[in-house]
């Protein structure tokens, strides 16, 4: 089964999970899981890459779009 999405439909949700993100790594609570001695991940990542990632893939989107034009 394909999902068809439109690219500003995949512009919007991938914004949609920054914002998400973003409103988690706010909270008082992840901030104290992540400053956790015992917190870690595989590659060292933290919420914020996360964040960053999708940014920049939003931004490469939008370059792509303004190829097209």
């Amino acid at each position: 089964m394909e999902i068809k999405l439109t690219t500003s439909e995949i512009r919007t949700i991938l914004q949609g999970c920054q914002y998400t993100l973003r409103l988690v790594g706010s909270s008082r609570d992840y901030r104290k899981i992540q400053s956790s001695e015992h917190f870690s991940t595989l590659n060292d990542v933290v919420l914020n890459d996360a964040v960053s990632i999708l940014y920049e893939l939003v931004k490469a989107i939008e370059q792509v779009e303004q190829f097209n034009q």
